[in-house]
């Protein structure tokens, strides 16, 4: 077997020439060559066949599976060249998949593999309990599913591996969508658990694979916000003693077990969440961001959401931990329901400074506010045209928000759309601070969980963006 230039290269594989004028993209890790950078096909191949990648010179630069349908022509598997992708060859992916998860992820529900950034693309793998649930989203990796399940049941051994491949994205691939029992006993609902909460997620029914794990550490990052909001309400700890007595005063020589929390009358606060944050979280799901809130101590959260569905399973999520007595839940649409809120503010505002009809009666659920607002809304820019249509929508979004932050409060907001580049949505919100009349001081920065590692300089993997900001008025 020749060797180039120092790299061996089997020369009966076929090979994909690649032009001189392309930008040198996979030579700085990007996983994709699309079809406007190849020069030719040297040899025979099928679709779904690995072949060998060159550079014009026909030195070799990796191996990837190819499909001459599909825009992104070859998908990057290995940079030295392997002869299959069989059984072997996906446990040891999955083992180092498996390994890394290990040392980063706490818990055992998680991302198991997340395509290109695990060297594995196409493919996406998620584990609930004990049952894993993929996406097949190409043909080098469908034509490859026998090999795969093997593989996953040698590796993870579940009781169960089911399919939901219902993405439009296998079109492109020229595959149907498909979905279903692939190995074992897949119950459609199954409880798992994140940062020690208890959740149900139905991986027939449920979005993309069944739940929404990128945003694990993000819900998590909320804690700070929860608690520390008792002294707005006029709330302060005094001496037990004293409170019991009635003379209550606050003693800086007592024990935190001999102090009590005393409201501005000197009563004795009982409710044990008096100094918890309030908190809306819209486009909620199943409620994930309403359950951390409560662990982490809020006094009340509105569970908002379109999907009555969603709603319903977002209520018993919150009855299995046990928070019910704090949550209200809301089915209503996110953009109408805080255009509502504002504006029953803003009328609020009027009746208070006078010269207003007060014989019209004002709705009583209009016009609140909270401490912590959270949006977490669906991708608005799932194509390159549609970013405008997109800031357009998280401007206005986050102007509805920021208006119902109390003074002082926090913004927690996200987008997952790659197409909404950071810079953008930054500048986005921006724009709505400035149209809100608030100056926003940046908290938190961050991105997907650790169990969906990004490779450097592949942007397509840098989809999630999530903020959370101090909200003032100027």
């Amino acid at each position: 077997m020749p060797y180039i230039e120092g790299t061996r290269v089997n020369v009966s594989k076929p090979k994909i020439w690649l032009l001189k004028a392309r930008k040198k993209r996979l030579e700085q890790g990007h996983p994709w060559v699309y079809a406007t950078e190849i020069e030719r096909l040297e040899g025979e191949a099928q679709p779904g066949d690995l072949v060998d990648v060159v550079n014009h010179q026909g030195r070799y630069l990796a191996t990837g599976y190819w499909n001459p349908k599909s825009q992104i022509t070859v998908r990057i598997t290995a940079y030295e060249p392997i002869e299959a992708m069989d059984a072997a060859f996906f446990r040891t992916r999955l083992r180092q998949c498996q390994e890394h998860r290990r040392r980063f992820v706490p818990d055992a529900d998680c991302r198991l593999v997340y395509g290109e950034a695990d060297f594995l693309p196409g493919l996406v793998v998620d584990r609930f309990n004990d049952v894993l649930v993929l996406q097949l989203l190409t043909l080098g990796i469908d034509m490859r599913r026998d090999a795969l399940i093997d593989a996953l049941i040698e590796v993870f051994a579940p009781r169960g591996i089911y399919e939901r491949s219902d993405v439009s994205v296998r079109l492109l691939e020229g595959l149907e969508e498909r979905t279903g029992v692939l190995y074992g006993e897949c119950p459609q609902i199954l409880e798992i658990e994140e940062n020690g909460l208890k959740l149900e997620v139905d991986i027939v029914e449920g979005q993309k694979t069944g739940y929404f794990f990128d945003q694990r550490e993000n819900r998590a990052s909320i804690a700070p916000l929860m608690t520390g909001w008792g002294g707005r309400s006029g709330i302060r700890m005094v001496n037990r003693a004293e409170a019991e007595a009635g003379f209550a005063s606050v003693s800086v020589s007592a024990s935190a077990a001999d102090l009590v929390p005393v409201n501005s009358n000197g009563k004795i606060v009982a409710f044990p969440y008096w100094d918890g944050a309030s908190v809306l979280e819209c486009f909620a799901h199943t409620g994930s961001f309403t359950l951390h809130a409560c662990k982490y101590g809020a006094k009340k959260v509105t569970c908002l959401d379109v999907s009555e569905h969603a709603i319903e399973t977002a209520k018993r999520n919150v009855e299995r931990n046990g928070f019910l007595d704090r949550v209200e839940f809301v089915v209503a649409d996110a953009f109408e329901y805080l255009r509502a809120q504002v504006k029953g503010l803003d009328e609020r505002k009027q009746r208070g400074l006078g010269g207003v009809d007060t014989s019209k009666k004002l709705e009583g659920s209009a016009g609140r506010t909270w401490d912590v607002v959270i949006l977490d809304p669906p991708a608005f820019a799932k194509t390159k045209s549609a970013v405008a249509g997109a800031c357009r929508g998280y401007k206005d979004i986050n102007l509805q928000g920021l208006k119902l932050v109390n003074e002082g409060g926090y913004l927690v907001t996200a987008s997952c759309s790659y197409h909404m580049q950071p810079a953008l949505f930054l500048e986005t919100i921006q724009e709505a601070a400035t149209d809100a009349g608030k100056l926003l001081r940046l908290v938190e920065w961050r991105a997907a969980g650790k169990d969906h590692p990004q490779l450097l300089g592949v942007n397509e993997g840098h989809y999630l963006k999530f903020a959370i900001f101090e909200v003032r008025s100027k």
